[in-house]
Parts: C-alpha cells; structure tokens; sequence
C-alpha cells in the first residue's frame, strides 16, 4: 500500500496535513464537549445543594452543618479559611454553590451546542477532503495500470489472465479506495482522541483510568488474534474473485455456444463451484469479524459499570465528584469508540493490503517487449522477412517454430497453410511484435522489430487478426478505429472493399448502426468483412490477414480478394488461410507442418512436390480441379 502512495501530489499532501490539523481540531471539540456535560452536571448538582443544603452536609461535610445553621454560607467560608490552605477547596466550593444559578445550565449547553456544531463543521471537512485525496489517488493509480497492462504484450496478459486484470483495475481499486477513505478519516483521530481521553483521566481521577486500560488491552488482543487468521482469507478471497469472474465471463462471452450445447446446467454447475468456495472464505471471515462487535458492546459495557462501581467507592471516601464519574464514563466510551474506528479499518486494510499488492505486481512488471533505447529508420519498403527465427512460449518444454527463413518483397502476396498448432499465427504476432523470436531476427522494412518504435511499426501494418473482434459502438466507429476524426467517405470505401457495404445499406440506421460488445449483434461473416474493413481504412503498406476469409462463403471469398488485388498493387500481403481456393493465387505460398516450413513456393509447384500441401488440397478439391 505505501509503494501506492509515492503517487500522492503535492496538493494531496497539503490535504492529508490539512485533515491532521482538523482531526486534532475536532477531537478538541469532542473533549469540550466531555467538559460542558461535566460542569452541566456540577451546576445541577450545585442549585441542589444551594436549595437543599442539609443534602450537602449529610453526605460531605456533615462537621459544618451546625457552623451553616448559625452563619450560613458567610459562615463556613470564615471558618474555613481559618483552616489555612486546607480550606481553601472549601472556599471555593461554597462559591460555586452560593453563586449557582440555572443561567448556568443555559451558558455551559450553549456552549456545548456550539462545540458540537464546531466539530459538525470540521468533521465535514474532513470527509470531503478525504474522499478527495482517496478519489485522486485511485484515478491515477487506475490511469496507471490501465497504460501498464496496454503495454504489455501477449506474454504479460496470459501471466496474469484477462478475468484477474479486469478484478485488479475494478474490485481492487475499489478496496483500496475505501479503505484509503476511512484511514484518512479515522487513523488519525483514533489515537488522538485515545491519548488526549488517557491524559485527561489521569488529570482526573486517575484510579479510574486502570479499568480503562484493561479494557483496551482485552481488545487488542481479541482483535489481534482475530487478524492473525482473518489476513490469509482475504488473500484467498481475491484469488476466488478472479476465479468467479472468469466463469461469470466465459459463460457470457460464450452464451451462444452454452445454449447450443445445452450446457446450462455444466456452466451453473461451474458457477456454482467457484460462488460456493467464494462464499464459503467470506462466512468465514465474515464470522471472525462478527465477533469483533459483541466483544467491543461487553468490553464498553463493562467499562462503563467497572467505572461507576470504582466512582461510587471513591464519592463515598469524598475523593471525587458525580460529575467526574460522569466524565470518566464519557472519556472511556471515547476511547472505546476510537478502538473502534481502528476496528472499521482492521477489517478493511488486510482486503486493501491485498488488493494494493495485486495491483503492485502489475505495475511492477515489466513488459517484455518495448521500445528500443536507440530506434532505427525503415530502409525498405512492404518487406517482411524472417531469418533463421525460432519461438518457444514461456514455460514451455520445446520450441513451436523451428528455423523459419523467408522473404516478402514490396507488393507481393505470401500466403500460409498448415495444419493445427503449426505455428502459423505465431508468425503473424512475431510481425507485429506481439511475441518476440527466441532465436533469429524479423526484418519488416529492412530492419529488426526489435530496433524499431512499436508505434511506428505497427503504424505500417493493417492486421486482421484470427477471431474478428468488434468494439460497442456504430458500424463507421468500428471501421475508423483509431482515428480521431472519422473520414465518412473513406468508411464508406473500406466497407466496399471488404463487400460489407451492401449488408450495412440495409439496415435501416445504415452507418449509425450500433455494433454491441464483440460484435455479437452480427454474423461471423458480416463481423470478419467490418474488420477487414478497419484494416482498409488504415491504407497500411503490409496487409495480414489471420484466417480472416474462413466464415465467407467462396463468392465473397473471390469478390474481396479480387477488391484488395486492386486496392494497392504495391501494398504487401499475407494471408493465414485453411482453403486452398483463398491461397492458390497467391506469389508465394508457405507449408508448415510442426513448426517447420516443409514447402515453399507457388501453387502448380507445390502440389507436385510437397506432399502436405497436396494432401491438404486433395482435402478440399478434386484432383480434376487441381489439375492433376
């Protein structure tokens, strides 16, 4: 949580000095207060003893009784001040009682109004100042992992999964947020106001204060070993969030397929499993914390009658007055209160603590991939080229590709087949630097990626990636993604050339209709060809295409591809594809098998010589269409 809180500005930190000096401020109010209810209570009980004075003689100083009966009031205070400094409290008491009036009782509660009203205002204070600094740091610490996790490449975000980033950046920020207001609110008053109430006691009646002090020790200790098995469930807790997201998550992203399965009842089953264990570790906490409440009722109570019991014993002897006892109660049930507040945060910070080192071991990551210390120029132009490239994923025990050397030239079409989990997507993220080579270098332009400003490289391609995702927002939104102006007319000539156009003319908000989260309000076709589209409006020199034809029906399939042909002779392109009807007429056509390249060349060449390229083309034509 401290590492967190090195982004607090300057102004925060004028705000959190500001809120100490208010909450001192207002613990003054609150002893005040305290002070006022102890002399309302004195000049009550002195009209009592000025209108009943045997009251007073009967239970104080019975030896003056018959010394008033002779002189009065007049009397005792010249007999006491024969008394030397022993007579001097009794002077002065006498006083107090002689003079006591009800316009004391109406002083001391104005005066206590006023207090009350005081500590009202600052109190306010003091929350909207807290929520402001609390506000301020969750904003930046939020802006700041949002920019940390856009950083990272594929590499960081399966580390991490997509459920546990989304839980970090909302449920974490928001435990961290509160837990940071009530702090700001309570730590500082708590100990001011359970040292100033102690001081206060001992100035007092200081034999009163050892209840006071066992008390407070019972319930550290009650709180302390309440901490102590509380702490590692909530670690556990926040690990079950991320788990009940990702089922909460799949099991909407995926709907369709749930219901076309019927697998509601695997997917509730699931859910099930992971609420059951969640709710399970929050009764658990939820019942050590539910003790914490009937342990702070009995310890004040107990309090509050140890107090008396002691007050009485000492009123007896005439050591102390009705009216301390009464402050000593207020002053204890101060102090418990402000254990309290440290009980509100006991049960908040372990969660926040948690949180804030979730959310540290992101911001603490750094991403694999990032730009260069010194950044080269493009010396070519459309060129992509792999050279001896091996990859192997994180953790993995062997290499996915294996050696991988070709070359695309300005203007040319490259076109990839192979079987499953043959690697052919993981060329594509290499391009894009979405993965960095283990082994070998990626040339685009004539330079290594690796030298190369991310911005500006990926600047120069136009990438559809293999499952087509598209944003909520309108259809001319979608398309001009990225841009800060929309071009109508150029998201007017991308959807021509993807053959989207005329499925959007048909609706009837045209452009302006609203495309919902992923796309799910259109079909696997109408989405691929809008994302094609995006990659049109860009006009980048290298064009790749992640299986990005399969949901388009061969008509579709022949029109777009003629359209992109036409599009930019001298744009560069590359083309994952199953179908060989996509691929056949392509410059140079890639065979992987294994995570090696088994053939290369062009169409006529490689269904003579390569026998995985013929078997897969055997596969979907007759040899009368191969010509064989």
């Amino acid at each position: 949580m401290f590492k967190l809180y090195k982004r607090f500005s300057a102004r925060d930190w004028i705000f959190i000095l500001l809120i100490i000096g208010l909450t001192i401020l207002s613990v003054f109010f609150t002893m005040q207060l305290v002070d006022c209810i102890q002399d309302i209570i004195a000049s009550i009980t002195n009209i009592n003893f000025k209108n009943h004075p045997e009251e007073l003689f009967k239970d104080t100083y019975e030896g003056l009784y018959p010394i008033y009966q002779n002189g009065g009031w007049s009397g005792i205070k010249e007999f006491a001040l024969t008394l030397g400094d022993n007579g001097k409290a009794i002077v002065d008491y006498v006083d107090r009682i002689e003079n006591a009036s009800v316009n004391d009782i109406w002083k001391f509660g104005g005066i206590m109004l006023a207090y009350a009203f005081g500590s009202m205002i600052v109190q306010g204070i003091i929350s909207v100042l807290a929520s402001f600094v609390a506000a301020n740091l969750t904003t930046r610490v939020r802006e700041e992992l949002y920019k940390k996790i856009e950083s990272f490449s594929l590499q960081e975000i399966d580390k991490f999964s997509t459920s546990s980033l989304v839980t970090r950046t909302t449920n974490d920020l928001h435990q961290i947020q509160m837990a940071n207001l009530m702090t700001m609110r309570m730590i500082f008053q708590a100990p001011v106001t359970a040292i100033w109430a102690l001081i206060k006691f001992s100035n007092s009646a200081t034999s009163l204060s050892y209840a006071t002090i066992i008390g407070i020790v019972s319930i550290v200790l009650v709180i302390g070993t309440i901490m102590f098995f509380a702490i590692p469930k909530f670690k556990i807790m926040q690990k079950l969030t991320d788990s009940l997201n990702q089922v909460t998550r799949d099991n909407l992203t995926g709907i369709r397929i749930v219901r076309a399965y019927n697998a509601e009842d695997y997917e509730e089953k699931r859910f099930d499993n992971a609420n059951i264990k969640f709710t399970k570790a929050q009764i658990f906490t939820g019942r050590l914390m539910s003790l914490m409440s009937p342990v702070i009722t009995i310890v004040m109570n107990g309090l509050s009658l140890a107090i008396y019991v002691i007050g009485a014993y000492l009123i007896n002897d005439g050591k102390i007055l009705y009216s301390e006892v009464v402050a000593s109660v207020m002053l204890s049930s101060q102090i418990i209160m402000s254990f309290m507040m440290i009980l509100m945060l006991f049960i908040m910070w372990p969660r926040a603590l948690v949180a804030a080192q979730r959310i540290n071991e992101v911001l603490e990551t750094n991403p694999s991939i990032v730009n260069p210390k010194e950044e080269k120029d493009f010396i070519e132009k459309g060129t992509v080229e792999f050279k001896n490239v091996s990859f192997k994923y994180p953790k993995a025990e062997g290499n996915v590709l294996e050696n991988i050397t070709f070359k695309v030239n300005k203007g040319e079409t490259l076109a990839i087949i192979g079987s499953t989990s043959s690697g052919k997507t993981t060329i594509i993220n290499m391009i894009s630097r979405l993965y960095d080579a283990s082994e070998g270098e990626v040339l685009v332009d004539g330079v290594n990626v690796k030298d190369v400003n991310l911005e500006k490289l990926r600047s120069h391609i136009g990438f559809v990636p293999q499952k087509g995702f598209l944003f909520n927002g309108t259809i001319k939104e979608n398309i001009s993604f990225g841009s800060d102006i929309i071009d109508e007319e150029r998201v007017k000539f991308a959807a021509s050339v993807a053959c989207a156009s005329d499925f959007i003319e048909e609706k009837d908000e045209k452009y302006d209709y609203v495309i919902s989260q992923g796309g799910k309000n259109v079909s696997g076709g109408q989405r691929q060809r809008l994302c094609i589209a995006r990659c049109v409006y860009l006009s980048p020199e290298i064009y790749i295409f992640d299986d990005s034809f399969s949901a388009l029906d061969y008509k579709t399939d022949k029109k777009l591809r003629e359209n992109l042909n036409n599009l930019d002779k001298e744009a560069t392109k590359i083309i994952v594809a199953q179908r060989i009807g996509t691929i056949m007429d392509a410059d140079k056509i890639m065979v992987l098998e294994n995570g090696g390249i088994v053939g290369f060349g062009k169409h006529q060449d490689l269904i003579h010589n390569c026998e995985v390229y013929k078997e897969i083309a055997l596969s979907q034509l007759s040899r009368e269409e191969l010509g064989l």
